[in-house]
């Protein structure tokens, strides 16, 4: 099974498993991998969690990474100051960082969710955002908010792949 085969499977098995509906395997090799991705999928870990805080810095299930929202912070420092660039760049080094952490990269990102405390600051975003993608355009959805934590103008959550071959090439719009 290629990387892409193998991430479409777990999408359509975890989506299956979610509405509580099952999917019939056609044949013997098909029943074996069906058990095994239902295996993998039932395969949860909680990344980074802090002891006081009520969510992990990111969750694997399988071969996909979703990584809770990141913000423009430098560790024992705060938030950046300098307003939305400043605050993209760092943001999307928090983002680097923590999926190398778990074994991803920025390459393998296919999702991105972008939380702007004002959606006059899309282009800037958007402009320093694309700066950290060279090799690929993930999907990406942009909202505005009512207010982020810390007062920021912009936090980012992602998912990402693995260690799937073929992983992170493209050439799909953003």
């Amino acid at each position: 099974m290629t990387g892409k085969q193998l991430f479409g499977t777990t999408l359509a098995l975890g989506a299956a498993l979610a509405l509580g509906t099952a999917l019939t395997p056609a044949t013997p090799l098909a029943a074996q991998e069906h058990a095994e991705m239902a295996e993998m999928m039932h395969s949860v870990e909680y990344l980074g969690g802090r002891p006081n805080s009520p969510f992990s810095e990111a969750v694997r299930v399988g071969n996909v990474l979703y990584l809770s929202g990141k913000l423009g912070t430098v560790p024992g420092e705060g938030l950046v100051e300098g307003g939305i660039i400043p605050e993209t760049q760092q943001t999307m080094r928090n983002i680097a960082d923590a999926l190398e952490r778990y074994g991803s990269s920025m390459d393998e990102v296919v999702k991105c969710t972008v939380f702007l405390a004002d959606i006059a600051d899309f282009g800037d975003m958007s402009r320093t955002y694309t700066e950290f993608f060279p090799n690929h355009r993930p999907a990406r959805s942009a909202l505005a908010v009512a207010g982020l934590v810390l007062d920021a103008r912009v936090e980012i959550e992602c998912i990402a792949t693995i260690g799937l071959p073929g992983s992170g090439g493209g050439d799909g719009g953003s």
